[in-house]
């Protein structure tokens, strides 16, 4: 496999966890915390209007500055909706990309993830994580040397 071979659809997650832009910052920070995740496709209607970041929810937290505790910024966040601090427009890829034409897309523009859209739609979501995850499935295994550590 050569990466003019390697396409997006190969790499990227599918049926990542999304928010509409309704919903609250409260919800939000919570599936984010409880499923590790950094990048949240904010969609309406079936298309992508915004993508929701951790670093979105932490400029959003006043608790960083005002140093509150967990439950009344909990609270502090049920006020707030997804749409008022999502970051938009969104850059999106393709799922028959080639890999390097997203991962450059991303160095470029300093993003950790791509929405992927196909017709319109969202289909998945390429983030740092599933690039590396491709190039470890692309690179040798290391070789096993007698004492059992890796040469």
């Amino acid at each position: 496999m050569t990466e003019d071979l390697l396409r997006v659809g190969e790499a990227m997650s599918r049926e990542p966890v999304t928010m509409a832009p309704d919903e609250r910052l409260d919800l939000a920070s919570d599936l984010m915390v409880l499923g590790r995740i950094r990048h949240m496709p904010v969609v309406a209607d079936g298309v992508v209007v915004g993508m929701l970041t951790q670093r979105d929810l932490f400029r959003a937290a006043i608790s960083s500055v005002l140093d509150l505790r967990p439950a009344v910024e909990r609270e502090w966040l049920g006020k707030i909706h997804v749409a008022e601090v999502m970051t938009e427009p969104v850059l999106t890829a393709a799922p028959d990309w080639p890999i390097r034409r997203a991962v450059e897309l991303m160095i470029a523009r300093r993003v950790g993830c791509l929405p992927v859209v196909e017709a319109g739609r969202l289909v998945g979501l390429l983030s740092e994580s599933d690039c590396l995850g491709l190039l470890a499935r692309l690179l040798p295994a290391p070789r096993v040397a007698e004492g059992g550590s890796a040469a």
